[in-house]
């Protein structure tokens, strides 16, 4: 499993499978909490219970009886293919760092490959470079489509008042790739690939500069949208002192 996220077995932190109307509270709380969601971007414990009634997930993670953390995804089809969306993975900020995140998706894929599933897909903040970082180089997800302001502008401090353009996150999850990359093996990038570069103080950059955070991300968008329509793919992120940066290859299925 990881590192880190043996570590946060051994702190004693756990995931359940939610089953029943009465748990999903608790990721509602957890989403105003991780999130500081006003109530009208809030998704109620009604979604979380259709989801998994519709064989979507919802996982908790649970420090002793706190959660702490929690996963949401539904069952999707696209062209013929089942497969899970996951919307929304959170933990809380004291949390965070100690592999809690990476035992939801760890979780996630588990329950997946049981039940016959290969694709988990999520969509995340090009912005956020951490993310970008765990999903690429820790999960093995590659990302080959960008979406403009997916949910419009929202309530939440978190994406400080910019569009909420999203990068979709493809996790193959019996893929060979993956496999290397969850057992610490992970294949050498190309020598040459295509580079997307990000401040690293983007998040204080968002608070401080609002208008240069979204100069940022709109020459970011440009660039995705021209390396995916000519068939490149985002396999690899590296970070240094000043810049995150996506790493960009030809790709084919």
């Amino acid at each position: 499993m990881g590192d880190v996220t043996t570590s946060a077995v051994k702190q004693g932190i756990r995931v359940r499978m939610m089953e029943h109307a009465q748990d999903m509270g608790a990721c509602v709380d957890l989403q105003q909490r991780i999130w500081g969601y006003a109530p009208l971007d809030t998704v109620p414990d009604q979604i979380f219970i259709v989801a998994r009634k519709t064989g979507g997930q919802v996982m908790t993670a649970y420090d002793g009886d706190a959660p702490v953390g929690f996963a949401l995804a539904f069952a999707a089809m696209r062209d013929g293919l089942t497969y899970l969306h996951s919307h929304m993975v959170g933990v809380l900020e004291e949390y965070q760092n100690r592999g809690v995140g990476r035992l939801l998706k760890l979780a996630q894929r588990d329950d997946a490959l049981e039940r016959g599933i290969n694709l988990i897909e999520w969509t995340f903040d090009p912005l956020q470079l951490k993310n970008a970082h765990f999903n690429i180089e820790k999960l093995g997800a590659i990302i080959r489509h960008y979406i403009p302001n997916l949910y419009g502008r929202t309530s939440s401090p978190l994406h400080a008042g910019l569009p909420t353009d999203r990068l979709v996150a493809e996790w193959w999850v019996r893929s060979q790739r993956v496999e290397d990359i969850l057992a610490g093996n992970p294949r050498p990038s190309t020598a040459n690939p295509k580079r997307i570069s990000i401040p690293a103080d983007i998040r204080q950059i968002c608070r401080d500069e609002p208008q240069r955070a979204e100069q940022i991300q709109t020459k970011v968008r440009e660039q995705f949208s021209a390396y995916i329509a000519n068939g490149h793919a985002a396999v690899g992120f590296e970070f240094n002192g000043q810049l995150g940066t996506y790493l960009l290859e030809p790709y084919e299925d």
